[in-house]
């Protein structure tokens, strides 16, 4: 056989194991069964040559039922393996070590059970859960996602979490209509995986209010959506910009969050836009100001969340002069690819960091 004839059959191979090993995730009586024979399998083989096939080998049975099987299979293939394990040493000569094997085989069962029980509280066996939360965290990625603007504007942003983790407390959700950019950016009370979840709830409900309630609105309903909540000590501090992608006058509003800022192209300059507004899911019926401005061409806006301006050892007024000292180096390249490189020069390494960059190019 040449070398592209074994490759291909390599090939064949691999997919027809992946189709089983499909099958088995959707069919766990399937994988059951199989996994019941396959330690049947060992045993035998470990009876008939236990030179060449130690009775080791049935600890693997028990590690693949862990990631395809139930809870109740896996307890019950474990009992089997288990019992199947204990007969084969026992049979073999007296010379070599029992109960140490046994033993360890029992302790390997009771961590692969322990592990399938928390992951049965939630319905979903093996590894389904782990996948579950991977498709969750590419869906909070994916709303993540600006839009594509018209020629003349460019927008970019960037989400690094606190302990290299997935998930974050902070989230960007947009949308365009009728030339209009409306662009939020939220931040969960709490960092990393301890906000990631409540920041997959409120990203879905915030990106289906963005673009739909009138603008002047959506931080009062995104604050009764989460006054409905009943959440303890929880709350989300949010920045929320229009943009009219026509004359580039914009508004900006925030709810307890950090203000946003402009970049002058004609100056120069560095100008703050703040908005007074109570955090998200304090106050029953609160007010949020706006901010109007206008970005002429050149000019950028800057959203970003606190984790980009404020340590333990620095108050948010100088953190935001940093963050501008760090953007002002950016300003030569056209803030091309800055929201990456803004997070990583001046995010906080203890918290959430995010920022977005919104930018009216010269040449548009």
């Amino acid at each position: 056989m040449n070398k592209s004839g074994g490759l291909t059959e390599v090939r064949r191979i691999g997919r027809r194991v992946e189709a089983l090993v499909r099958r088995a995730r959707r069919s766990n009586r399937l994988a059951f069964a199989a996994l019941l024979l396959l330690s049947v399998a060992f045993a035998a083989f470990s009876l008939a040559w236990p030179t060449h096939v130690p009775a080791a080998v049935l600890i693997i049975p028990l590690l693949l039922g862990g990631l395809l099987l139930r809870f109740r299979q896996l307890v019950a293939l474990t009992l089997i393996t288990l019992t199947f394990g204990s007969f084969v040493v026992m049979s073999q000569p007296s010379s070599l070590p029992k109960m140490g094997f046994v033993l360890v085989l029992g302790v390997v069962g009771w961590i692969v059970i322990t592990s399938a029980k928390v992951r049965s509280q939630l319905g979903v066996p093996g590894t389904r859960g782990e996948s579950m939360l991977m498709e969750l965290r590419d869906t909070l990625t994916a709303q993540g996602e600006l839009p594509d603007l018209p020629a003349g504007w460019r927008a970019e942003a960037a989400i690094r979490s606190a302990g290299g983790s997935t998930f974050s407390g902070d989230f960007v959700v947009s949308t365009t209509r009728a030339d209009v950019l409306e662009v939020a950016l939220v931040d969960v009370s709490g960092k990393g995986i301890d906000a990631g979840t409540r920041a997959l709830l409120l990203s879905g409900a915030f990106g289906g209010l963005l673009g739909v309630v009138p603008v002047e609105e959506f931080l009062p309903s995104a604050n009764r959506y989460m006054r409905r909540q009943d959440w303890d000590d929880d709350f989300a501090t949010v920045v929320h910009v229009v943009v009219d992608l026509k004359t580039g006058d914009f508004d900006v509003r925030t709810a307890g969050h950090p203000p946003a800022i402009q970049f002058d192209a004609w100056s120069g300059r560095w100008q703050t836009r703040d908005a007074d507004g109570p955090l998200l899911g304090l106050m029953e019926a609160p007010e949020f100001e706006a901010n109007h401005g206008q970005l002429k061409p050149g000019d950028a806006l800057f959203l970003y969340s606190d984790g980009m301006v404020e340590t333990p050892l620095r108050d948010i007024g100088r953190g935001t002069d940093r963050l501008a000292g760090h953007a002002e180096r950016l300003v030569a390249q056209g803030f091309e690819g800055g929201a990456a490189e803004l997070v990583a020069a001046a995010g906080g390494p203890g918290d959430d960091s995010a920022i977005v960059i919104i930018h009216r190019t010269a040449r548009g």
